[in-house]
């Protein structure tokens, strides 16, 4: 097939955006991860030629098995519609699940991953900007005790910067990460030449050779090596922004090489100046470049923290549509790009958690006890998903989906388990706040469940309220009301309190219902239904995928070719707002109805989250017992 230069100009122009969205955090590993690596359980490896070669043959075969295979040959064709990412795996697996107990777990399991990415989330820019700044101590010790502040200033002004949207700066990444990757290859290439028998190192035996020789020790460091796939989950949840051929072709002929390069220059490095090890990325370089790597690192760091911020808010939203999390805020910060988002009580939250991973942990050796169980249990359950989608949507045989699962499930549970060791190391901290978000999770979803349960219960059918109300049509006004309601097929409690209290009845009336489906996209045709009922009322259903923008108003401007004339300066929005009770009872835990009523209370209302218009909305309250 004839590609044309078009296309070859567009597929450029996504590989160099992709650089600074999809590959900032795994393009950052080179500044700790060999650091990592040899100062981990007290530097227990020995620095020796046999285990330089050793670990960066696991370092090149984790990158190859991990990333190139795992991922972008395999999971990376599991997308939903085109997105990938947890939540993406997870609707995908969970749509094509036939049985009730298998949507269970698979939901479980997704929400975990959700946690996980949550605890990834704090801990990866507080190790990334430590990790740069670290370089000032080479530059003049005296700036030592400056780290901690700077490193704080900075993710203050990041997380700051988030309200004003990326777009102004967002053209820089690409180019910027451009240079980052050149500069690793430049200065990899630079220490090889050095010794570059350390290329033997693309020799799986070197890897075999060093579990062969100290199996205890090269299993703990397995702990340490993982920090260099750190991010391969970026490349699969940021393919709906790219496609798969950008990120594929970019990673296999520019940044894979540039990486293994890099960490095979500090393995030179290494085997000439053993006391490199204190800090081997910026000390391969030569001195008066190391403070201009150390500015280069900075940036690099914030741009990889930045695509894990927004990876959060993204996530965030298809976690609130698809109901895991609370409603809250989300504004839109590009007239354009409907992806550009903002979460105000997310990013808070993750600048705060962020913040106190560092002050915690102090350096980023003390964070790479931390680092790995998160991104290793993400690894298990992504495997997990995948295997779900391959035997439920693809129809692998069982034989060849086993194969698979089987085979990587196995390298990423050696991870997992050399990870976990490290409980005590640090590894605690994303066990703490996982357990934390999925109690929370966990405890929303349910809640939801009983809330709509008890409100389905006592609500009306929608026929025999529309004869017994057939007396009070004579008190109807001018204009159309809009009444919200989860349940299409019950009357929605505010037009029965504004029928008991105000007495009158519009023109018009729409019961509406927001559904959100497991495709992150609704098509146009399947966007609205509306079926007319007796008496001018009217029952819509709106559908969203879990990644679509939500705006009512606009979506029921559609309703025009089912005969329904929709003017939204004659209309106003009836939305229920209950006040909840929690009472012991067998259906939930009474700590978690609790729970479960602070965060209704705490969520935000309907009219940010729907786009509506404030002066055309009333709230008609009452009281639910749960």
């Amino acid at each position: 097939m004839k590609i044309s230069r078009k296309n070859n100009s567009g597929l450029f122009v996504l590989s160099v955006a992709a650089l600074g969205v999809v590959f900032g955090d795994i393009g950052t590993s080179p500044l700790y991860a060999i650091k990592m690596i040899f100062s981990i359980g007290n530097n227990i490896l020995e620095l020796n030629n046999d285990n330089v070669l050793g670990i960066l043959s696991l370092i090149f075969w984790s990158l190859a098995l991990i990333v190139s295979i795992k991922y972008i040959t395999f999971i990376m064709r599991a997308n939903n519609n085109g997105e990938g990412g947890i939540m993406a795996l997870l609707s995908l697996a969970n749509k094509n699940a036939k049985t009730r107990r298998k949507k269970l777990i698979i939901m479980i399991i997704g929400m975990l991953g959700a946690c996980m990415f949550y605890a990834d989330g704090m801990i990866t820019p507080a190790i990334s900007v430590l990790s740069a700044i670290e370089g000032i101590e080479l530059v003049t010790p005296t700036f030592s005790t400056f780290i901690i502040p700077i490193t704080l200033i900075i993710i203050f002004g990041l997380f700051w910067a988030q309200s004003k949207g990326t777009s102004a700066v967002g053209f820089m990444f690409g180019p910027v990460m451009l240079i980052w990757f050149i500069t690793l290859a430049a200065l990899g290439l630079y220490n090889i030449i050095q010794a570059p028998f350390v290329l033997n190192a693309l020799n799986p035996y070197h890897a075999f050779y060093f579990f062969q020789s100290q199996f205890n020790i090269a299993f703990i460091t397995l702990g340490a090596v993982v920090l260099c796939v750190t991010g391969a989950e970026s490349l699969y949840a940021d393919m709906g922004h790219f496609g798969r051929n950008p990120i594929k072709i970019t990673w296999f002929s520019f940044v894979f090489p540039a990486l293994v390069l890099n960490y095979f220059g500090q393995g030179a490095l290494l085997i000439n100046t053993p006391e490199n090890i204190s800090n081997p990325f910026y000390l391969m370089a030569p001195d008066w470049f190391t403070f201009p790597l150390v500015i280069m690192a900075t940036f690099a760091t914030i741009i990889a923290s930045q695509a894990c911020i927004t990876g959060a808010f993204s996530v965030s939203r298809q976690a609130l549509q698809l109901g895991f999390i609370p409603r809250m805020r989300i504004d839109h910060t590009s007239e354009n790009q409907e992806g550009q988002i903002y979460l105000p009580r997310v990013n808070w939250l993750l600048m705060a958690g962020v913040m106190s991973v560092v002050l915690i942990f102090q350096n980023s050796s003390a964070l790479a006890g931390a680092y790995g169980v998160a991104i290793t249990m993400n690894m298990v359950i992504a495997t997990i998903l995948a295997g779900f989608v391959f035997i439920d949507v693809w129809k692998w045989g069982w034989v060849k989906a086993s194969l698979f699962i089987t085979i990587f499930l196995s390298i990423d549970l050696i991870f997992f388990s050399a990870n976990i060791i490290k409980v005590v190391d640090g590894g605690w901290f994303p066990l703490i706040i996982g357990s934390i978000l999925i109690l929370l999770m966990t405890t929303w979803k349910k809640g939801r469940s009983l809330l709509y349960l008890k409100l389905k219960d006592e609500s009306m059918e929608i026929a025999p309220f529309l004869r017994s109300i057939k007396g009070s049509l004579k008190n109807r006004v001018d204009g159309t009301s809009v009444f919200l309601t989860p349940n299409p097929k019950g009357v929605p409690h505010a037009l029965l309190h504004n029928l008991k209290h105000n007495k009158v009845i519009h023109k018009t009336v729409v019961l509406l219902t927001v559904r959100f489906s497991d495709s992150p996209h609704t098509s146009s045709k399947d966007l609205v239904t509306v079926n007319k009922l007796p008496h001018n009322f009217y029952q819509v259903i709106i559908n969203y995928g879990f990644k679509d923008g939500t705006n009512i108003p606009n979506d029921l401007k559609k309703c025009k070719k089912f005969g329904f004339d929709f003017d939204p300066m004659d209309t106003s929005y009836f939305v229920g707002k209950e006040s909840l009770i929690a009472q012991p009872s067998s259906n939930m835990n009474y700590l978690r109805k609790k729970i479960f009523v602070t965060l209704f209370r705490s969520s935000e209302n309907i009219t940010n989250q729907f786009h509506l218009p404030v002066n055309r909305v009333v709230e008609l309250g009452s009281q639910v017992v749960i």
